[in-house]
């Protein structure tokens, strides 16, 4: 179980914080308007973007993050705003990929954090369009937003993507939008967190009927198992909705899936790739 220690933690967030400013700052001198993917032999893999880019919104994320912890009128906070603005700006043509599934991971980091800071409309509208767009993965038979996979596939990711839905609804008053965005999470509460708050990554339906079949797994262990990461997009997406929904269901789900994490995960923080994963491979940590 975790372990916590508030004076020692702040302590450790400050630090880690100015850690991770620095990185950035390297990254950004280093490989400017670069967006990193993963690492091959602890160097970063640089390649042409694909659809497959699902992470090039949490860098311009990171930098809007740190932009509003530097204040008012300094040298830090004008850098890392023009910084922030330079890499959230591409992601734009983006707002129409119907291809993808993960909108919400790119705006919801990037756009979402410059409009909360900037309330300009014209950022809303680009997160209007981009939520419109993720709606339309909606499979009215069985009340889910589909995966890449398929029609029959429901990701526990999309916990992350269905947020911004949520806002298009809120700023343009589009009850359907906001129905889409509700059912979704309840198929996903219902078919993919389970009572111990433990979160399978797919849910697999009959796409004549709506009829979910089975719980399954592309990245975790086994279709049973919880996968870490999962538990993470199911923590902070049920999180996320409550905000925008209010709904008391979608706060006792990501406060299920917390108990779980705490419970389950060692006391340095950092959780196994998969909680059900046998012992010997459980010490493959992720900290993703």
């Amino acid at each position: 179980m975790i372990q916590f220690d508030a004076e020692n933690d702040r302590s450790l967030f400050e630090e880690t914080f100015q850690f991770a400013q620095r990185q950035v700052r390297g990254l950004i001198e280093r490989s400017p308007d670069f967006y990193p993917m993963y690492t091959v032999g602890g160097k970063w893999k640089h390649e042409s973007p694909m659809w497959t880019h699902w992470c090039d919104g949490f860098l311009p994320g990171m930098m809007w993050l740190f932009y509003k912890r530097s204040g008012n009128g300094n040298e830090a906070a004008q850098y890392w705003l023009d910084n922030a603005i330079r890499y959230t700006k591409p992601l734009e043509p983006r707002k129409l990929d119907v291809e993808a599934h993960d909108l919400g991971f790119l705006f919801m980091s990037a756009y979402h954090r410059w409009y909360l800071l900037k309330r300009d409309p014209a950022v809303a509208d680009v997160l209007v369009q981009a939520g419109r767009t993720m709606a339309r993965r909606f499979q009215e038979k069985g009340g889910y937003l589909r995966s890449f996979v398929g029609d029959d596939s429901l990701f526990i990711d999309s916990m992350m993507n269905v947020g911004l839905i949520f806002f298009a609804a809120r700023e343009t008053g589009d009850k359907k939008l906001r129905d889409v965005a509700l059912r979704h999470c309840l198929t996903a509460r219902r078919c993919l967190v389970r009572g111990d708050g433990s979160v399978a990554q797919e849910g697999i339906f009959d796409v004549e009927t709506g009829e979910f079949l089975r719980q399954t797994t592309h990245q975790g262990y086994r279709g049973d198992s919880c996968w870490s990461r999962g538990l993470a997009w199911a923590l902070y997406g049920f999180g996320a909705c409550y905000e925008f929904a209010r709904d008391p269901r979608f706060l006792e789900t990501a406060e299920l899936c917390a108990d779980y994490y705490i419970t389950h995960t060692p006391s340095n923080g950092v959780p196994p790739w998969d909680y059900n994963a046998p012992l010997e491979s459980r010490k493959v940590a992720d900290t993703s």
